[in-house]
């Protein structure tokens, strides 16, 4: 309702609404305004949360110069989460589904060896990013981690950032989809890198 007479007719009619009324297990129009599959869609983007970004190292204390740091997530902990929102009677519905995809590391210090070389960990074949640590791998590299090369007695420990990325993407009801933009969420631990003293007889 305009109360307003001064205003041009053109901008009255703009702020006009009707009213109307879809039958049960009948599509919405597709007019502006009206809940499409689209909105859906943006509605469970929003309600959309994914797991922190919690890592797990070996050693998980202090770590030692030019001994490798492995890396990896708890894969139970980090599997693709969906979210659904629908239109009831109306058989709408759109789904969102977040995937990780990659664990990218950034040591705190140039004085470090990534492992792979690009400090990209991608996600296994079944879903897993990099490998927990076992007994007798110490002399292996890690699928994902870091290798320090420097002390921190000098310097301050160092910032070692977990980035993951999550890939998001929504599906409707109608057969329809895309993607949607990704997350990065991240985490930083504070690395304390010690030297192996020996004695030289």
């Amino acid at each position: 309702m305009v109360r307003n007479d001064a205003y041009p007719i053109e901008d009255q009619l703009a702020c006009e609404y009707r009213t109307f009324f879809v039958e049960f297990g009948d599509p919405p129009p597709d007019v502006p305004g009206v809940v499409n599959i689209a909105t859906l869609a943006e509605l469970a983007y929003e309600q959309t949360r994914v797991p922190d970004t919690d890592i797990e190292l070996n050693p998980d204390g202090d770590q030692t110069v030019n001994l490798a740091t492995w890396v990896w997530l708890d894969q139970a902990a980090f599997e693709p989460v969906s979210v659904t929102a629908s239109l009831d009677d109306y058989g709408l519905w759109a789904t969102t589904t977040a995937t990780p995809t990659t664990l990218t590391i950034e040591p705190g210090t140039s004085d470090a060896r990534l492992h792979p070389a690009s400090g990209e960990c991608a996600v296994g074949g079944d879903g897993s990013i990099g490998e927990p640590y076992s007994r007798g791998r110490s002399g292996e590299e890690p699928p994902c981690g870091v290798t320090y090369l420097r002390a921190t007695h000098a310097t301050g420990s160092y910032g070692l950032t977990a980035s993951l990325t999550w890939e998001i993407s929504w599906e409707g009801s109608d057969g329809s989809g895309a993607s949607l933009p990704s997350g990065v969420f991240e985490t930083t631990h504070e690395i304390t890198v010690s030297e192996v003293q020996a004695i030289v007889r």
